[in-house]
C-alpha cells in the first residue's frame, strides 16, 4: 500500500489472534519499516472479539518501541476515558469507536477536560440537530430504505440515558419511513426532560 500512495497510512491491528499469538509489537514494527505513518493499537485480541478489558499497557509497550506515531484503541466511552489513556500509555492519538456511538460529544469533551475546561452541556437540542444532521445526510447518501434501516439504531444510541429512551427505542425500531423519523426525532428531543 505505501508504494502506490503518498497519502498518509495508518494501520490498525489487534494485540494478535489469540491469547497464544500475542504479535502486536512484531505487527506494529513490520508497519512501521514498511513506511507506515502511523498504527492504532486496539489491545484484545482477534480471539476476544469486546470482551474483557483492554490491555493499555499495550499500547504504552508499542508507543516505547516505534519511532512513529502511536494511537490508542479500546474501552473509551467518556470524555474521562480518553483523557486517562492518554496519560497512562503516553499514545499520540485516540480513536475511539463504540463509545462515539450517539455520543459525539465525546470529543469536545475530551478536549474540554485536556484544556482544563469544565465539560460541555449536552442539550436535547443538540441532540436533536445532531440526530436529524446524520438522518439527512445518510439520505442523501444511502437513500430511504437504507436509511431508516440504519438510522434505528443511531437514533437509539443518541437517546440514551434520556428519560423515555425504552418507550423511544421501541417506536424507532418499528418506523418504515423517514418522515416517520423526523416527527420522531422532532418530538422526542423537543421534550423539557432532565437527562440522566
Amino acid at each position: 500500500v505505501r508504494k502506490a500512495t503518498s497519502l498518509p497510512l495508518t494501520v490498525k491491528i489487534r494485540s494478535g489472534w489469540g491469547y497464544d499469538a500475542i504479535n502486536y509489537l512484531l505487527v506494529g514494527q513490520i508497519a512501521a519499516d514498511e513506511g507506515a505513518d502511523g498504527v492504532t493499537l486496539h489491545p484484545r485480541t482477534r480471539a476476544q472479539m469486546f470482551e474483557g478489558r483492554s490491555d493499555w499497557q499495550q499500547i504504552a509497550a508499542l508507543k516505547k518501541a516505534l519511532a512513529i506515531p502511536v494511537i490508542g484503541s479500546g474501552d473509551l466511552f467518556t470524555p474521562a476515558d480518553i483523557v486517562k489513556m492518554f496519560a497512562e500509555t503516553g499514545c499520540d492519538a485516540v480513536m475511539a469507536a463504540r463509545g462515539a456511538m450517539g455520543n459525539p460529544w465525546i470529543f469536545s469533551g475530551a478536549r474540554a477536560l485536556l484544556a482544563g475546561l469544565p465539560q460541555p452541556e449536552i442539550t436535547m437540542a443538540a441532540r436533536r440537530a445532531v440526530a436529524m444532521d446524520h438522518l439527512h445526510l445518510l439520505a442523501a447518501d444511502a437513500g430511504e430504505a437504507i436509511t431508516v434501516r440504519e438510522m434505528r439504531k443511531h437514533l437509539c444510541w443518541y437517546a440514551k440515558g434520556v428519560a423515555g429512551a425504552a418507550q423511544f427505542r421501541g417506536e424507532v425500531n418499528r418506523m418504515d419511513s423517514m418522515e416517520e423519523m423526523e416527527l420522531a426525532i422532532n418530538t422526542f428531543f423537543s421534550r423539557d426532560v432532565d437527562e440522566s
